[in-house]
């Protein structure tokens, strides 16, 4: 059973897909749903996902696959008014989610708006592990620790870093880049296989990646082993 902000944003969705095959933008189906926040759109978003109506496409920007869609819209009844983007009018499977709390997606207090970052997975802030790359789930930030550039954001495994106040279970924004300079929080592939969260140092031919703990030590490389994938820009702690 769908609620009825997501049988609105499930009926938009797929009429602009029907329209011109382009998903529409997040601040699109907040203004068509006549919501204040863009968190209330990730919301309902993810639970039409978990209910198996839509999925998001990876590697792509504002892309969303529909996947079913209930036998209202199966039905292709004409709308009762042709200029308006959602369906005022409709009543069968509605939950309508006044439930004594405040924590469904329509009814929730305003936020301010966030960007949604892709959250790969886990990084190790002590000895590398191979990456995880996980492009399902995701996480909002504040538009504040967005610079220009491709971000993304990882969770952090290990005590290396807290001397930097990097700490275990910590998520870290990451702006994608190739290069850094020296003394920059960086994530750096190792031979091809292993990702670690340190900072860069570079002498002369080699590459030292420096854990911000004294228990652990620094690690020398090869200028041919060592891979900048991006610079740290930003950490979220939850208490």
């Amino acid at each position: 059973m769908l609620t009825k902000k997501q049988y609105e944003l499930l009926k938009f969705i797929e009429r602009r897909l029907s329209e011109s095959s382009v998903s529409p933008s997040f601040d699109e189906m907040k203004e068509a749903l006549g919501l204040k926040s863009k968190s209330g759109i990730h919301r309902l978003i993810s639970g039409l996902e978990e209910r198996g109506f839509i999925r998001r496409l990876p590697h792509r920007a504002r892309a969303l696959e529909i996947l079913k869609l209930p036998a209202e819209l199966q039905r292709n009844a004409p709308r009762p008014d042709a200029s308006s983007d959602v369906d005022t009018n409709f009543k069968p499977n509605v939950i309508e989610g006044h439930f004594g709390r405040r924590d469904s997606a329509f009814d929730a207090p305003p936020a301010t708006d966030g960007v949604q970052l892709p959250l790969y997975g886990k990084i190790a802030a002590g000895t590398p592990i191979e990456a995880l790359r996980d492009n399902a789930h995701h996480i909002d930030v504040p538009p504040s620790m967005i610079g220009p550039g491709d971000h993304y954001a990882l969770e952090v495994e290990g005590d290396s870093m807290i001397e930097a106040g990097i700490q275990d279970g910590d998520t870290v924004i990451i702006r994608r880049c190739a290069n850094a300079d020296n003394g920059t929080i960086v994530v750096a592939m190792v031979d091809e296989s292993e990702v670690t969260l340190k900072r860069l140092r570079k002498r002369g031919d080699s590459i030292a990646l420096e854990p911000a703990n004294a228990a652990y030590k620094t690690r020398i490389c090869g200028p041919d082993q060592v891979r900048v994938q991006g610079e740290l820009v930003g950490l979220m702690r939850q208490y």
